[in-house]
């Protein structure tokens, strides 16, 4: 992997430099891991001037672990620790820059906050800050093949800690226990974690956007709809699925599901490198709106995975831009009817050209409407 993030570090150099900044720094956590590997928290990188450049230095307010659970840094990364607890490795970083001989850094003003900005100006005032943007993310969209197999793995922990729930009794059990179980069972099958908080729904419950579990126990005749991630080595990627529970399907909950399925379906199928973001959101959105359930819906049908559970790009009806191939995704409709419940159907799926066979659906626990 070391060969993987000089790489990274140097297209990010390019970039910054193309831009007048001859540093970087960069601050933002997920865009430290990309570009440094797994890091202590908060940790910070700065990047100086030239390929492969012996300026790039990874600030930590603590050593890295012996054998932290995640993985370990960019061997070839120069490591500093503050001497001082409690200082912040960002405005460390800009002495380091300074003494390097650079006149201008280039930092995350997204990230950043207004105080730490100014401490960076105030501890440095020679040094012209600019801002780097979203420089780093633009990078992560497209993923490499290793980073497509860390997302596989992480969907094949996650349909396997659903499939073992679905083999066991749930009438009766809470929200809260059955959630509380599958991130157990992630970890168990070698996630790292949840790549978010598991949300289960049923009954009343059942289809709404990221509910957060209660008390209520599953009763005979509910949908439970469940939504949940596992996150390996830091990559993170997520599944939902809507079922009955104990009985067969009642002709108002069939009707139901076939929608959103087929608006799923939808899609998915829409899915392929130079495909803009909005006529994805647009084929699924179609199908509900079609129907009769235009209000309420999510704002966004899908949105990017990867070193974050919430990523560029969104598929959404104001998204703007195109998808490449190898971006994964979600494609994730759903139709919540107040008291009564609904339905949800999330897959996580990577952008292929159709010579590969059209994008590859990572999450593959059935969609068919099963009775537990």
């Amino acid at each position: 992997m070391a060969e993987v993030y000089a790489a990274r570090r140097d297209r990010l150099r390019e970039r910054a430099a193309a831009g007048g900044s001859a540093a970087v720094l960069v601050s933002r956590p997920a865009n430290v891991r990309y570009l440094a590997g797994a890091a202590p928290h908060g940790a910070v990188l700065l990047l100086g001037k030239g390929p492969g450049a012996e300026g790039d230095v990874l600030l930590c307010g603590r050593p890295p672990g012996d054998q932290p659970a995640d993985g370990r840094p960019d061997e070839a990364l120069r490591i500093q620790v503050l001497d001082a607890p409690g200082g912040d490795p960002a405005v460390a970083a800009a002495d380091v820059a300074l003494s390097f001989g650079a006149d201008s850094l280039a930092v995350e003003e997204h990230h950043l906050t207004v105080a730490r900005h100014r401490a960076l100006g105030s501890v440095a005032p020679r040094l012209r800050l600019t801002d780097l943007g979203a420089g780093v993310e633009q990078l992560r969209l497209v993923k490499d093949e290793e980073e497509i197999s860390c997302l596989r793995i992480a969907a094949e922990i996650a349909d396997q800690a659903l499939g073992e729930l679905l083999e066991s009794i749930l009438v009766g059990r809470t929200e809260r226990h059955l959630a509380l179980e599958l991130e157990r069972r992630l970890v168990d099958h070698g996630a790292d974690g949840p790549a978010f908080p598991t949300s289960v729904g049923t009954g009343p419950n059942s289809g709404r956007g990221s509910h957060r579990p209660t008390d209520r126990r599953v009763e005979e005749g509910d949908f439970l709809s469940v939504c949940l991630g596992a996150a390996y080595r830091g990559y993170r990627c997520e599944i939902g699925r809507t079922f009955v529970i104990g009985t067969s399907p009642a002709d108002w909950q069939i009707d139901l599901y076939d929608l959103v399925f087929a608006a799923q379906r939808a899609g998915r199928e829409s899915l392929a490198p130079g495909a803009e973001c909005r006529e994805v959101d647009r084929a699924a959105r179609h199908v509900l709106d079609s129907a009769g359930y235009a209000e309420g819906l999510a704002q966004v049908t899908g949105h990017g995975v990867g070193l974050e559970i919430d990523e560029e790009p969104q598929l959404a009806p104001a998204a703007m831009g195109k998808l490449d191939a190898c971006v994964p995704v979600t494609v994730e409709p759903g139709v919540h009817l107040p008291g009564r419940g609904g339905v949800r159907i999330d897959d996580t799926l990577v952008v292929r050209p159709e010579a590969d066979g059209g994008p590859e659906l990572l999450t593959i626990t059935t969609k068919e409407l099963l009775a537990l």
